[in-house]
């Protein structure tokens, strides 16, 4: 489980590689604060994406990419130097400052457009019609594993704001029209809406 508030950005030391399971191995550099937090069989959170890592060696962590995940999400298009958000799974007895994250994507959206005003700036992510559900202006979502407020909905499309700091820390503040995104909604959302197509209650 994570928060969606992302510690830092890693970056690929290499090409994604074959590996021996059939999937994809990926060699991601960062930080040695998160170095600390990571060991074979950790959860690390990587562009939204619940890896384990199953190799480190200093601040390096390999981490493997099913055929499900390369279907699924972005990480299939990453290559050496790819800049990535990182973050470590949450633990026992720490403030929860965003919101319940799985790491367990939904689908790959398309960023429409971007305005920036000022230090700040406004991202519009297309959303599809089986996802409308789940969206609600003022409730959150994860893009690229980064917890963001719905600031404006639209049949089509949501906004979201985000601050200077979002920009600087995650991959979000060199995001542009055209870019494909990791997208999970908020999985309280999910079993809200399942709950109520269960009852009849909610068109699906």
């Amino acid at each position: 489980m994570f928060t969606g508030l992302v510690a830092e950005r890693g970056r690929l030391s290499a090409d994604p590689a074959a590996s021996p399971a059939g999937g994809v191995r990926l060699r991601i550099s960062h930080s040695p604060a998160l170095s600390e937090r990571l060991a074979p069989g950790s959860s690390l959170a990587v562009a939204g994406v619940c890896l384990t890592v199953i190799e480190r060696h200093g601040d390096e962590s390999a981490v493997e990419l099913s055929p499900e995940t390369l279907a699924r999400t972005t990480l299939g298009g990453l290559r050496r130097a790819s800049e990535v958000n990182l973050e470590a799974a949450l633990r026992a007895g720490e403030p929860l400052g965003g919101h319940w994250v799985q790491g367990h994507v939904d689908t790959v959206l398309r960023v429409l457009d971007r305005r920036d005003r000022g230090d700040h700036g406004v991202l519009r992510f297309e959303l599809p019609e089986g996802y409308r559900a789940y969206v609600v202006e003022k409730g959150s979502v994860a893009v690229d594993g980064v917890s963001l407020t719905v600031a404006a909905l639209a049949a089509e499309s949501f906004e979201a704001a985000l601050v200077p700091h979002t920009l600087a820390i995650t991959t979000l503040g060199a995001a542009r029209a055209g870019d494909r995104v990791n997208f999970e909604a908020d999985i309280l959302a999910k079993y809200v809406a399942q709950a109520l197509a269960a009852r009849g209650a909610l068109a699906r």
